[in-house]
C-alpha cells in the first residue's frame, strides 16, 4: 500500500488517540501534504522538531494498528464487499445456473464478512 494512503488510514482510525498537538502536526503532514519545513514555519518550531513529531506519530499509530488491526480488517472487508459487488453485477447478466453459483458465492463471502466483524 502506498505510504501516504497508509498514513491517512492510520490517522483516520487512530488519530483521535493522539494528543491535540500531535493531531495538528501529523494532520498537517498527512491531510494537507505539508512538509516538515512548512509545518515548522506555520507552528514556530524547528524543521527537526516537526520531522521528529511526524516520525513519532507514525510509530504511535503503527503501534495501535499492530495491536488492534482495525485498518487491516477494514481493508479485508472492503475487498470482500468488492467481490460481492462484482458477483451481483454478473448475476444481472447471466443464465440461471450461473446465477445460482454466484448467489452461493455471495452468501459465502457475506458469511466471511460477518465472521470477521
Amino acid at each position: 500500500m502506498e505510504r501516504i494512503v497508509e498514513q491517512n488510514l492510520l490517522y483516520d482510525f487512530y488519530g483521535e488517540l493522539l494528543t491535540e498537538h500531535q493531531k495538528e502536526i501529523f494532520g498537517e503532514h498527512v491531510l494537507n501534504d505539508m512538509t516538515p519545513t512548512e509545518i515548522a514555519a506555520d507552528y514556530g518550531i524547528t524543521r527537526q522538531a516537526a520531522y521528529d513529531m511526524i516520525r513519532r506519530c507514525n510509530k504511535i499509530l503503527e503501534g495501535y494498528e499492530n495491536r488492534l488491526q482495525l485498518v487491516r480488517k477494514f481493508l479485508m472487508t472492503k475487498e470482500k464487499v468488492k467481490e460481492i459487488h462484482t458477483l451481483s453485477q454478473r448475476i444481472l447478466h447471466e443464465d440461471k445456473e450461473q446465477m445460482k453459483k454466484d448467489i452461493e458465492q455471495i452468501e459465502y463471502v457475506s458469511n466471511r464478512i460477518l465472521e470477521d466483524l
